[in-house]
């Protein structure tokens, strides 16, 4: 910090000032400007630093602060207005509104004392010649807040029929306050459409869109636009974030969370902001803010989650349910401060419904990393007591269990093995059938996989005793199936095969059914199956004949097709043997490589799961579909698979195959340009994968994906916050170097959309020190020259020079003159920029020049034309940034014409290159010819300037009027026209 000596010195302090981020710091140097101003004994000064105060309190959690520098500011005024300029002047009654609100929001100011500040207001106000819009604007705040909603409604219509003049707010604050009152009126729909000007960008301003992106939120859940409502979210808090004065919207965002069952989100944004908690400077947002942490924690506590250690008031811990109560407790005090001010009970009603509102969404997933703060529940089927106590009780009794889970898996329905866990809980010391304790251990088996074996036997033992003896045979075959699963193929083939001669010697003597036959000879396809898997590994079929090994699979795949076929009318579990055996095919096509076969034969098995009523087994047939119709690079194919999968599984499939499905088809949409719909898979993905407990994995990759394909949509905060929340997850050995570098570049173009350039910088220098040690230095060099775009952007020249100059380097070893050129010339004009000696930027424009003739040389035919479209324009920058330097000659008058004169030069070989080019080159041509026409004018040679002018014109005669640059060009032409004298 220089010494300031005066008024342009402290000017310069203050602006440097409120680029500081808000909070006591800024408004502690505003304080210490202001004692300085007071040193230099100007009035102008004190005036001019009162004013800065004032700003920078009033955008900070100090708002209370504001009172002071406003009256001594109003009675130099009134004793002095002299000594007041323009912009002061105009200053000084506008933040006559601030101190409105500023009075407004602090309950110990009485309410007789804001009226009567209204009215000095518009005594001000016309007095000064201004409309009365403020005032009527102020008037309807005032009146909202009491609760005095008629006369808000005359004041509202007020307000919009009074002119807009200099003292009205700008468009935006404007949109956002009739937004408000629509809101209150309960037309949601009617204050999203007046706030569109303002989301959509046409108006904007320091706390525009800030506080409509947050005041849409609640909204927008309420009309069920939650996917508006994820968008406004991720955009709007990426703004308030930082923002110290913005405590009230940011209340908005964590309301938001605990509507939309993101309460683990809510706590990481109380997280961010300890000190919201205990800031008393303006206790209107901190009434808003203590409303909606009750409202998170009491949401909590519904959970079952009132232990949890949350975010809280510094200097202990605290628990949910002990910052309810806490948040809870100031809430109500604060809003009866504000009605015993008021005289109304509004404020109090207000904020009690506020905190009683219940979610509007179960969950609405937001893309971001997030730890789920609950686990979504999972229907389990009932532990009764003993069967007499459980019918007592009125729960379900052994009998009805037993009804239920035949019922279950008879027709193959999901959860069954579950049933049947219930079965045998619920009968522990209950004397069965020997058939019932069959069944039981039979599916216990089931769901044991490789480990049930010796239960399958005891299941086969039950069954004889009970007089099945096919039941008995199916139990043994699953069993034999089980053990090959466990590598005991061999052992398994053997057992099966002999099964299969039984089982067929008792159907031919009717001592058993369709259905247990076919349970034993899918059982030795199955097992057969198997066998080939297991000799295509590591398994002990080194000496079988694998074509020998196939066919066996296949005949046995076929006999089950033969057996079930004509017999499984109506019948579920044959319909689903005939389907299994479909699949069986498909998967033996595909080890014989006829992968357009096998990807048919899924696609036939799982249409029959779906005919039979069984949607749910069809699912791992259509993603075996859709990895083969990927392969034979059928994407149309794919996609239909993925989303037949994803229709029939998705109730059923477990959260890790949803993300999987979800992630899947995001990547085969995106691939066809589908980026919409694309995120959105992608975004359930990442939901599905979190919901998984795998956010650092799967998780990762989706939401990877997730903020290429918002980036690509357009949407850059968006892809900015779910781009963030997974770089912590995304790792060279999970997820590979490539990944973390996608993700980093990525980023940096968000934050460049964004306009955070020192931000975009550091990750595009990340990305660039990772691909620095990779073999092909394409994208380090490109990291590299974006980087260096991005510190320019920032301001950091010095940097930025290093970071070209870094590029500059790569492109020439990758033989890239086009780049090499660009960044020379860059490095020119940073030159130019810093202040450095004329000589330095016209050296660096000239090694482009030269590098650029040098490529052309050795240039093959089909490249020249745009290395000449490269040179040329080199040479029109090279006659841009001399003009430009004219005036940083010594001798000004000899340094002008000469500079004028070496860049006239310059632009006439532009134009005559880019003439060269013909009907492309002509935009390229025209602008040369207009920027030398530009400096003829400027060297007093009218006739030369009109000539280039009217060559311009000239050449656009029968052009394309609808063309931008056509009609860029002609209308520079006719403005160098008009300028000239006597042209």
């Amino acid at each position: 910090m220089g010494e300031i000596t005066d008024l342009d010195a402290l000017r310069r302090a203050m602006a440097e000032n409120s680029g500081q981020p808000e909070g006591p710091a800024r408004n502690a140097r505003a304080e210490q400007l202001l004692a300085e101003a007071e040193r230099l004994a100007v009035p102008l000064a004190v005036i001019e630093a009162l004013g800065h105060q004032l700003k920078v309190y009033n955008y900070s959690s100090e708002k209370d602060r504001m009172f002071v520098p406003f009256a001594r500011l109003l009675r130099m005024w009134d004793e002095r207005p002299e000594d007041f300029d323009a912009y002061e002047t105009h200053s000084l009654h506008w933040v006559f509104k601030w101190m409105s609100a500023g009075m407004l929001d602090q309950p110990h100011v009485p309410l007789a004392s804001v009226e009567k500040w209204l009215g000095e207001m518009a005594h001000r106000y016309r007095l000064a010649g201004h409309s009365e819009r403020a005032v009527h604007a102020a008037e309807f705040s005032v009146a909202a807040h009491i609760g005095d909603l008629a006369r808000a409604g005359r004041a509202y219509t007020a307000w919009l029929a009074a002119d807009r003049d200099r003292m009205a707010d700008c468009h935006a604050c404007e949109l956002h306050g009739q937004g408000t009152w629509q809101v209150l009126c309960g037309e949601d729909d009617r204050a999203l459409r007046l706030w569109r000007p303002v989301l959509e960008g046409e108006y904007a301003c320091a706390h525009e869109p800030h506080t409509v992106l947050a005041s849409s939120l609640a909204p927008l859940l309420r009309l069920g636009r939650t996917d508006e409502a994820r968008a406004h979210h991720l955009r709007g808090f990426r703004l308030v974030r930082t923002m110290e004065s913005m405590r009230g919207a940011y209340a908005d965002h964590v309301e938001f969370c605990a509507l939309s069952g993101n309460e683990a989100r809510g706590l990481e944004l109380l997280a961010e902001r300890p000190a919201y908690f205990t800031d008393t400077g303006h206790p209107r947002s901190r009434l808003d803010f203590t409303a909606v942490v009750a409202l998170l924690m009491d949401r909590l506590t519904a959970l079952g989650l009132g232990g949890q250690r949350v975010p809280g008031p510094a200097g202990r811990a605290w628990t949910a349910g002990e910052l309810a109560a806490h948040a809870r407790a100031e809430a109500l005090e604060l809003a009866a401060r504000f009605d015993a001010r008021n005289g109304t009970p509004y404020v109090g009603e207000r904020v009690r419904a506020r905190m009683a509102q219940e979610p509007l969404v179960e969950r609405l997933p937001l893309g971001v990393r997030t730890a789920r703060s609950h686990r979504a529940p999972v229907a389990a089927p009932p532990v009764p007591g003993p069967p007499d106590a459980a019918a007592a009780s009125g729960g379900p009794g052994l009998a009805a269990l037993l009804a239920e889970a035949r019922r279950l898996s008879d027709t193959l329905r999901p959860h069954a093995l579950e049933a049947w866990a219930a079965v045998a809980r619920a009968a522990e010391g209950v004397e069965l059938e020997p058939r019932d304790r069959a069944e039981i251990a039979d599916h216990e088996a089931m769901g044991r996989g490789p480990a049930g074996a010796p239960l399958f036997e005891r299941a086969a033992a039950l069954y004889a005793e009970a007089g099945d003896p096919g039941e008995a045979l199916a139990a043994r075959a699953r069993g034999a199936y089980v053990r090959a699963l466990a590598g005991e193929v061999d052992a398994a083939v053997t057992a099966v095969g002999a099964l299969c001669d039984e089982v067929h010697t008792l159907y031919a003597a009717g001592g058993t059914g369709v259905r247990q036959t076919a349970a034993v000879l899918m059982s030795r396809a199955r097992v057969l199956v198997r066998r080939l898997h297991e000799d295509g590994g590591e398994g002990d079929g080194a000496d079988r004949d694998p074509q020998e090994a196939l066919a066996g699979a296949g005949r046995a795949v076929r006999e089950v097709l033969a057996f079930v076929g004509g017999r499984a009318d109506g019948d579920v579990r044959l319909a689903a043997r005939a389907a299994e055996a479909r699949g069986m095919l498909a998967g033996l096509a595909a080890l014989t490589g006829d992968a357009a076969g096998a990807a048919e034969g899924y696609r036939l098995a799982a249409a029959e799961y779906v005919a039979a009523g069984l949607p749910w087994c069809a699912v791992e047939y259509e993603v075996e579909a859709a990895g083969l119709a990927h392969g034979l690079g059928d994407a149309a194919g794919t996609e239909r698979a993925l989303r037949s999968a994803l229709e029939h599984g998705a109730p059923y499939v477990e959260p890790a195959g949803r993300a999987q499905l979800h992630l899947q088809l995001a990547e085969v949409i995106g691939g066809r340009g589908g980026t919409g719909e694309a995120a959105e898979h992608a975004l359930e993905a990442a939901h599905w994968a979190d919901e998984a407990g795998e956010s650092g994995t799967l998780g990762a990759w989706a939401r990877h994906q997730l903020g290429g394909l918002l980036l690509r949509e357009g949407r850059c905060a968006e892809a900015a916050e779910v781009l963030e929340s997974v770089l912590p997850d995304l790792t060279a050995e999970t997820h590979g170097e490539g990944a973390v570098v996608q993700a980093r570049w990525w980023l940096g173009d968000c934050l460049s959309e964004l306009g955070e350039h020192r931000a975009a910088a550091e990750r595009r220098l990340g990305a660039a020190e990772i691909a620095r040690h990779w073999p092909e230095q394409q994208d380090h060099a490109t990291l590299a020259h974006l980087a260096a775009e991005s510190l320019g952007d920032a301001g950091l020249l010095e940097d930025a020079d290093r970071a070209y100059a870094r590029a500059g380097e790569l492109w020439r070893g990758l033989g890239n003159p086009h780049f090499l050129v660009r960044s020379l010339r860059a490095r020119a004009w940073l030159a130019a920029r810093g202040g450095e000696p004329a000589d330095a930027a016209r050296e660096l424009m000239a090694e482009a020049v030269r590098a650029c003739e040098h490529a052309l040389e050795a240039a093959e035919p089909a490249v020249r034309d745009r290395l000449t479209a490269e040179l040329a324009d080199t040479h029109l920058q090279f006659g841009d940034l001399l003009a430009r330097s004219a005036g940083n000659a010594e001798d000004a008058d000899q340094g002008f014409v000469e500079a004028f004169e070496a860049a006239l030069v310059r632009m006439d070989r532009a134009a005559e290159l880019f003439g060269t080019l013909g009907a492309a080159g002509l935009h390229g041509r025209t602008g040369a010819e207009l920027a030398a026409g530009r400096l003829e004018a400027d060297l007093g040679r009218p006739a030369e300037a009109a000539a280039r002018a009217r060559g311009v014109l000239a050449a656009y005669g029968d052009a394309d009027a609808t063309d931008g640059t056509v009609r860029s060009r002609r209308a520079g032409a006719e403005e160098l026209l008009a300028a000239l004298p006597d042209h």
